[in-house]
């Protein structure tokens, strides 16, 4: 489940990156949690709550079905 959340992740840090931010993947549990850490610019904005849930979450859920929710670190 890890290589499939990192391929997602890889399709989706572009967008990320194009705003100055990121994300990194910091695990994911064997119950389908995944925790990332929103850098540059993403970790200090205050919309990074809706990019972690409306954007990467919604995304990860879409495309990788073991994914419960997504958590920042």
């Amino acid at each position: 489940m890890k290589e499939e959340v990192k391929k997602v992740l890889d399709q989706i840090r572009p967008s990320l990156q194009a705003d100055g931010g990121d994300a990194e993947l910091v695990d994911v549990s064997d119950q389908g949690v995944v925790k990332v850490k929103l850098t540059g610019a993403c970790g200090s904005c205050p919309m990074s709550q809706m990019t972690l849930k409306q954007g990467i979450e919604r995304i990860l859920k879409e495309k990788v079905s073991q994914t419960i929710r997504v958590e920042s670190v």
